[in-house]
């Protein structure tokens, strides 16, 4: 049935690449190292293939509100329209191995300056199938993890979802312990 949907959505709606081509008003960087990124194909209300490097995005996490996990965020550029597209990972299980697998995960996506919001509404949608942490400098984590979503993220205002068919991303998080 999902994948129905994911179908449908593909036929009605060509993708829409944001790729190194977009222009950055503001653009910061990521990572100190210069190689953070987030790609990631997204279908249904709205058609996109997301190919963001790191001089395109501003990343930052940190632990979860509960402490239960990690929430990661990565916002892209701003379009020439004003508008920007941010997404925001809550990845639970994820509080102090190196390297983890099968993580459940929610997962927003924010159209700032549009007024739509989409969420995955808890963690039985989507999976990190693999993420890593490493230490870059005091108390500063490069996190890079691959993942994907069996259901899609609904429309806080009741109207199609998107589905987030897979996504990878490397950015930066402070680890406070």
């Amino acid at each position: 049935m999902v994948v129905a949907v994911a179908s449908a959505g593909c036929a009605r709606h060509p993708p829409v690449p944001l790729a190194a081509a977009a222009p950055a008003a503001a653009a910061s960087g990521c990572l100190s190292t210069h190689d953070g990124y987030l790609r990631a194909r997204l279908r249904g209300a709205k058609n996109l293939d997301i190919d963001w490097r790191d001089d395109q995005l501003q990343c930052e996490g940190g632990p979860r509100p509960d402490q239960r996990g990690i929430r990661l965020a990565f916002a892209g550029p701003v379009l020439p329209d004003g508008h920007r597209l941010r997404f925001v990972f809550g990845i639970a299980g994820a509080e102090s191995a190196d390297t983890s697998h099968a993580l459940p995960a929610n997962v927003t996506v924010i159209f700032e300056g549009e007024n739509k919001l989409y969420s995955t509404r808890g963690e039985d949608k989507c999976t990190i199938e693999q993420l890593t942490r490493a230490p870059m400098a005091a108390q500063t984590l490069r996190v890079a993890g691959r993942g994907f979503c069996v259901g899609p993220a609904a429309a806080v205002d009741g109207g199609e979802g998107l589905l987030l068919s897979r996504f990878d991303f490397a950015g930066t998080m402070v680890d406070a312990e």
